[in-house]
């Protein structure tokens, strides 16, 4: 996939959708963490395969737990990014570490099945994935994957919109309240 822009509906989406639990800007900005390899690989010119260690559910999330250790001391900027977005933000390290790992990891997963050279599982082989690419057709599989990418970022959008419909319905009322 083409650095990150398709991993960012269905990061969006689940960042959203489990904020409760996740640091939402740490596991959406761990997909362009993992990025950050391939980027490394193509500016130096180091040759295939694009997609090396960081791609992998091993040094992936080990990448996404220093990821979130890294944004720790960045929380108060996040907690402003928030705010402008008008969502509720509450970090911790547990929180951001866990948060970078998944998201690294969905990157990975995502990336597993769009790409060839990936090795999701390594140090061990699996094939399971060349399996389902071989099943499916990669260029079927590659357009589906697209397709699924870009519907999760637009319902990422309106889900966003509803929480911040309703989050700002909710304060007028409250604000309302207190005012009489």
């Amino acid at each position: 996939m083409p650095f990150t822009p398709y991993h960012f509906g269905p990061a969006a989406l689940v960042g959203l959708l489990f904020r409760r639990w996740l640091d939402a800007p740490v596991f959406i900005l761990a997909n362009v963490v993992i990025d950050l390899e391939v980027l490394a690989i193509l500016l130096f010119d180091l040759g295939r395969p694009s997609h090396r260690y960081c791609h992998t559910l091993l040094i992936g999330g080990a990448v996404g737990a220093l990821w979130g250790l890294t944004a720790y001391p960045l929380r108060g900027i996040l907690q402003k990014l928030m705010q402008l977005l008008r969502l509720p933000y509450h970090a911790s390290l547990p929180r951001m570490m866990v948060s970078g790992i998944l998201g690294a990891w969905l990157h990975v997963f995502i990336d597993a099945f769009y790409h060839l050279d990936i090795k999701m599982l390594w140090p061990f082989r699996a094939t399971f994935i060349w399996d389902i690419q071989r099943h499916i057709g990669w260029d079927r599989l590659q357009h589906a994957i697209k397709t699924g990418c870009v519907t999760l970022l637009v319902l990422a959008c309106i889900f966003y919109a509803l929480v911040v419909r309703r989050r700002v319905k909710g304060h007028n009322s409250a604000e309302g309240e207190t005012t009489r």
